[in-house]
């Protein structure tokens, strides 16, 4: 690897907000967000919209999403310019 060309690479936390986990990891990641970890020591801190705590696909749990009304607004949307025979 070329010297001086590549992000610095350390410990990072990344947050999920929605589950309220945190994990330590090493990341080339930036923040301007800092949290005191467990050990005492401070690390910049990312926060993520969803991480394997919160993923329906690793937990087993699936979101309930409010569909049908995704699905009449779609259908008001875009009926409006046809007409019906």
């Amino acid at each position: 690897m070329k010297p001086g060309i590549h992000p610095e690479y350390r410990p990072v936390v990344f947050r999920d907000r929605a589950a309220d986990f945190a994990f330590l990891t090493r990341s080339t990641a930036t923040s301007n967000k800092a949290i005191e970890w467990e050990d005492g020591n401070t690390y910049p801190v990312v926060d993520v919209e969803i991480s394997s705590a919160s993923h329906p696909f690793y937990t087993g749990t699936q979101r309930v999403l409010d569909t049908a009304g995704r699905v009449e607004r779609f259908e008001r949307r875009y009926a409006r310019g046809r007409s019906e025979p």
